[in-house]
């Protein structure tokens, strides 16, 4: 008699946010705007523009990058949009946070479930992994799941071998 994996043969698609994670290797930068004040406290904008004029920045090319302000310094809203005009042609994507804030596995999922194909999973019958090692925030399983319901055929959550239906469409 011929063992037949079902699972593997059901045509069931298993999304797996910590394999997307891993799959993405996420390399990260630091920008810090300390590095452009003077004596860690005063901004100058036009000493601020031209520095940001002629810094390298290349390398940021494809990487998630952390901007904040390690100074307790009083800055203008601009200070951090400035910046950002040059990071964004040349990082996969820019957050800005505090040090202490920055959850780096969250953003990258944020990233990822905000750039997913969800056209895709067009008509198919879908599993969303439950069981990770890594702390994924609840709010990411929320955010797969609004961004892929309207699609699926059906959802569920869980294990192939022991799914918790979510969500089926009714034709």
């Amino acid at each position: 008699m011929e063992i037949k994996n079902r699972v593997a043969n059901s045509g069931l698609i298993t999304i797996d946010l910590e394999e997307l994670y891993r799959r993405e290797k996420a390399e990260w930068a630091d920008f810090d705007l300390k590095n452009f004040l003077l004596e860690d406290v005063l901004l100058k904008e036009k000493n601020f523009r031209e520095e940001l004029k002629g810094f390298c920045w290349n390398d940021f090319r494809g990487k998630f990058v952390h901007l904040y302000c390690s100074a307790d310094a009083i800055l203008p809203g601009w200070a951090f949009l400035l910046p950002l005009t040059y990071l964004q042609p040349v990082a996969k994507k820019v957050v800005f946070t505090h040090k202490e804030n920055l959850d780096p596995l969250d953003e990258v999922l944020k990233f990822l479930i905000e750039n997913l194909d969800s056209q895709r999973f067009e008509n198919e019958r879908v599993i969303i992994k439950g069981c990770n090692k890594l702390k994924i925030q609840q709010e990411r399983y929320l955010d797969l799941v609004q961004k892929i319901q309207p699609y699926v055929k059906s959802l569920m959550y869980g294990e192939a071998c022991s799914t918790v239906p979510l969500y089926k469409r009714k034709n």
